[in-house]
């Protein structure tokens, strides 16, 4: 599941997010499973926030895949509790890993000098990643 829109001016989750999804997904990815209750409840102690608003952006955080909603309960203590279908890394490796594919599928020529500038500012340990890599794209390729 790839988010359809990205925003490159945001920071954090909020690149993939809007603000009230992104803190609703960083509380469900720290704790595990939240019902709307609670999350209104952890929400409002920041913020007041109503249990609807709450309610719509969980339920449309499900529909679009990123939560998975079980019942829990009988009556009028039944309740949907909202858990990640991914956890936070697998989230952001699988939506990094996209946006790059498609930027190198349709832009490689101009994205691939601007990685290497970024290098600038890298972890050394993600240069010899890069480096080890490279490595072995080359030695597949002369084979």
């Amino acid at each position: 599941m790839t988010v359809k829109r990205v925003n490159v001016k945001e920071e954090g989750l909020n690149v993939f997010f809007g603000p009230l999804e992104a803190k609703i997904m960083e509380l469900i990815w720290r704790k595990g499973g939240y019902s709307a209750k609670e999350m209104q409840m952890e929400l409002s102690a920041e913020n007041p926030i109503s249990f609807n608003a709450v309610m719509t952006v969980m339920n449309r955080l499900s529909l679009k895949g990123y939560l998975k909603k079980q019942k829990k309960g009988s009556g009028r203590g039944r309740a949907s509790i909202f858990f990640p279908v991914q956890n936070k890394d697998e989230f952001i490796l699988e939506q990094t890993r996209s946006i790059t594919q498609g930027l190198m599928n349709e832009y490689g020529e101009y994205v691939v000098p601007h990685m290497l500038d970024a290098l600038e500012q890298a972890d050394p340990e993600l240069i010899t990643k890069l480096e080890e890599k490279l490595s072995s794209l080359k030695s597949r390729s002369s084979k």
